[in-house]
């Protein structure tokens, strides 16, 4: 006995799920819907298989292959044209020389198929068709019989009027090489519609046998996912991929957090990983190699393989496709389906019944409403804040890093001279290899400097005199991001000239690959730590520690930091007790640091320390405590180094938008020139570099040094008060009091701009558009900025008081959310 199993479908109605694989193709429980019909027509003895094709054909081939290891035997038969259900299955006709079932690969049964070739050959058939009852026959063909079974009409998708039966068709036959002969070679001929009723016509016997048993056409969407929670709840008999235990099936390889709860029946793919306080709910479907962060929630959901749904997402009555990233606090609510490659942003929600197709980008913050159709998978402006920040090893792969880098290379020109640095960690060091395999892949001369901080990449870049380079390191704001930044020649954050430009050769894919010859040797660079540490000890001009050393406690991480903190301390005479707590090779977060200040103020005062001083993973930000343990952070810190800077050499000084109004006013007492620039972090350091160069110069006080390197900002302000016999406290002594506040209030991203033209509108107070809008009042000023990475603006805020400064914050979130609502109601 042979078997024809009818793959040719491209499963319109099954879309976006059918936009890249045809539809037997299409997963049930994590296996293609076609291997449980192979694997039913071998447990009926039937190993010799035939196999139509017409959409996507090479998908289906690459993956069953001869069909050997499923221990059968399959060939491929292609429809060059579309030539129909009974068209197809003659293009394989010479195949078949004996009785043959003809089965559709994209259904879900357990049928007896057994019983219906014995009911063909007890009838003397010359076709039978297997027939089913169902409660609602209207979308399906309508089969009528006598008693003995022999059919007598056909009505295909009746009305209610013309329900005269509730057997229908299922689309597995018995034929007889025959019927063959009733279709014209190369002509579109469908069973239903022309061959059955052909052979009915002829008076050749055509007989329908009603079996048992579980059947599912899965035409459409909702077909596809009650599959699942019939086979989750054993209405259907097929062989599901994973061991079952009091209705979790598992694969192998599973990690589930002890805190995580799974409600049965459900299904875990091999490889999965499920967070912390997760919630799986029961009816829901997990593909392998997923992740599911923490807090995240999954109900009668399902999602493919390599699915990433992040910390507190959700997923209701939802499908997710292959490698889908549902980031931190999204939702996907009831019959939503996701096509594969596709990234849903922090916050993004999309409502029911939304079809979002592949390779879309829905951005953080944005309500979906409406389904998705054209678009691509790489938003316009990939870079951000500082570089390029995303999930590690999900968003930021090797091979996005390795494509960004070849663009950046490519920018640069020929020969160009490039860094690459990381900090120790394992992600972060993934991501470098690939940086350098990058820029090499189109010619750059790559210096790599090893495992290192932000700062040394920076003085590296300059001291070598290179074009520019990447580092990569982990954020710290969340330690599952990785931040990759790019740097130029004076080991500033490029331009966003040429942010615009990488962008636009990474989403053309124009990359000027260099030929084997051309690729050039990885020159490992030796020392750089020590070179770096030695050019602050210099660009310091030493600390003077006379007979008492300076005592300080710290909290770092040692791991990252080690390797600078210990020889500069050394060398400066500097001792110190570092507050450090093991974390099995993993990152600290900056607020993991700031939750630390009063046990480290604490065991400043407890100590009689100098001071205290917390360094981020990277050394790009501190944060100082005084001898009294009085916490100088953020604003108090910017005004810090100002003073230093003032006192030092007058100025001028630069600072950015946000900084305080206590700023000018000493500038005034030392006749000195404050300059203002934008927050974003290029923008800072070009400022500072276009003023001092990057601050080299012995004993200059540079503020590159004090703004952007966290432990050359420390050993200057050391050096500073001991030259100058005060303590730290004293010198934040002499800082006129000042009242900030901030505050964050939602916008999304298509309201941002009318939120900001309206505030410009307003005639009635002085304005400055420096970056975003700047409103002054009588007694304080407010800054409205709009966040380019998050659906927010930030609200920047000083008053004569606290209380004013708050009310000023305050009057802006209400006029905002005013804003807000009325472009919403519109």
């Amino acid at each position: 006995m042979k078997a024809i199993i009818m793959a040719g479908g491209e499963g319109s109605r099954l879309r976006p799920l059918t936009c890249n694989r045809p539809k037997p193709m299409v997963p049930v429980m994590n296996r293609p819907m076609m291997s449980y019909i192979v694997e039913l027509l071998k447990a009926h003895g039937i190993t010799d298989i035939g196999v139509t094709l017409q959409y996507m054909p090479e998908s289906i081939r690459d993956f069953f292959g001869n069909g050997s290891e499923l221990g059968v035997s399959l060939r491929y038969y292609v429809e060059e044209t579309p030539l129909g259900t009974a068209g197809s299955v003659k293009n394989a006709a010479s195949f078949l020389d004996d009785t043959f079932v003809v089965i559709s690969g994209d259904a879900l049964t357990d049928f007896d198929l057994s019983r219906a070739i014995e009911f063909h050959r007890e009838k003397e058939s010359v076709a039978t068709l297997v027939l089913t009852k169902v409660a609602t026959p209207l979308e399906y063909g309508v089969v009528i019989t006598d008693r003995r079974g022999s059919i007598t009409q056909f009505l295909e998708k009746p009305s209610w009027g013309e329900v005269f039966s509730d057997t229908v068709n299922t689309g597995i036959y018995v034929l007889e090489p025959e019927v063959l002969d009733y279709i014209e070679e190369g002509q579109i001929f469908d069973f239903s519609k022309d061959l059955f009723p052909l052979i009915l016509k002829k008076g050749r016997p055509i007989n329908g046998v009603v079996l048992e048993g579980y059947w599912c056409d899965i035409g459409n969407l909702q077909q596809y996912l009650q599959a699942h929670l019939d086979a989750l709840s054993g209405r259907v008999k097929i062989n599901i991929p994973a061991v079952g235990k009091e209705g979790i099936y598992t694969g192998q390889g599973v990690e589930v957090d002890r805190s995580a709860v799974i409600k049965g029946p459900a299904f875990i793919g091999d490889n999965c990983k499920i967070g912390a306080e997760a919630r799986i709910d029961a009816f829901t479907v997990l593909g392998s190699n997923s992740i599911v962060g923490d807090r995240a929630t999954m109900k009668r959901s399902i999602t493919w393989n390599g699915a990433y749904i992040g910390r507190g997402a959700a997923l209701r009555g939802a499908i997710v496709g292959s490698r889908v990233q549902v980031q931190s606090g999204a939702g996907i609510y009831e019959g939503a389906v996701i096509g594969s490659d596709t990234v849903i942003k922090e916050n993004g929600i999309i409502k029911p019944d939304v079809k979002v197709w592949p390779h879309k980008v829905i951005e953080a913050g944005a309500t979906v409403q409406s389904s998705i159709v054209w678009g691509t998978r790489y938003p316009k402006k990939i870079f951000g804040l500082d570089g390029i920040t995303g999930l590690a090893n999900i968003e930021t792969t090797p091979e996005f890093a390795a494509r960004i880098a070849a663009s950046f290379a490519t920018v640069q020109g020929k020969s160009g001279r490039l860094a690459a640095s990381s900090d120790s960690y394992p992600a972060t060091q993934m991501i470098k290899r690939a940086v350098i395999s990058g820029m090499q892949s189109v010619g750059a001369v790559v210096a790599d400097l090893g495992e290192g901080i932000t700062p040394l990449h920076r003085f590296a870049v300059r001291a070598l005199e290179l074009d520019g380079g990447i580092h990569i390191k982990v954020c710290p704001r969340r330690t599952d991001l990785v931040t990759m930044v790019f740097t130029n020649k004076s080991g500033g954050n490029i331009s966003r000239g040429v942010e615009r430009k990488v962008e636009n050769v990474m989403l053309r894919e124009d990359f000027k690959r260099a030929e084997a010859d051309r690729v050039m040797p990885l020159d490992n660079v030796r020392d750089a730590d020590t070179q770096y540490v030695r050019s602050l000890l210099t660009a310091v001009g030493g600390i003077n520690t006379g007979s008492k050393s300076i005592r300080l406690v710290t909290a770092y991480d040692g791991k990252n930091l080690d390797r600078f903190i210990k020889p500069a301390f050394d060398s400066a005479g500097i001792k110190y007790d570092n507050l450090d707590f093991e974390l099995k090779g993993r990152a600290r977060s900056w607020q993991a640091y700031r939750e630390m200040l009063p046990q480290l103020a604490e065991a400043v005062v407890n100590s009689g320390a100098d001071g205290g001083a917390v360094l981020d993973h990277n050394g790009d930000s501190l944060i100082l405590l005084d001898e009294r343990g009085r916490v100088v952070s953020d604003d108090m810190l910017t005004a810090l180094s100002a003073l230093i800077v003032f006192k030092t050499r007058g100025g001028p000084v630069v600072v950015p938008v946000t900084a305080p109004d206590t700023i000018e006013k000493m500038a005034q007492l030392y006749s000195g020139k404050v300059i203002r620039t934008k927050t974003a972090v290029q923008d800072f350091i070009d400022r500072i570099i276009s003023l001092e160069g990057g601050g080299e110069g012995e004993g200059s006080f540079s503020q590159f040094l004090l703004h952007f390197d966290a432990l050359g900002s420390l050993l200057s302000i050391l050096a500073f008060t001991r030259s100058r016999g005060m303590t730290l406290g004293d010198l934040v002594d002499e800082i006129p009091a000042f009242y900030m506040n901030k505050k964050v209030v939602p916008v999304p991203w298509e309201t941002k701009g009318t939120v900001i033209r309206k505030l410009i509108e307003d005639p009635e107070r002085e304005m400055e558009l420096l970056d975003g809008v700047k409103v002054f009042h009588r007694d304080g000023w407010a800054l409205v900025l709009p966040d380019p990475e998050e659906p927010v603006c930030r609200i920047y805020s000083e008053g004569a008081t606290m209380e004013i400064a708050e009310s000023l914050a305050d009057f802006y979130v209400d006029k905002i959310s005013n804003i807000v609502g009325m472009n919403l109601i519109c």
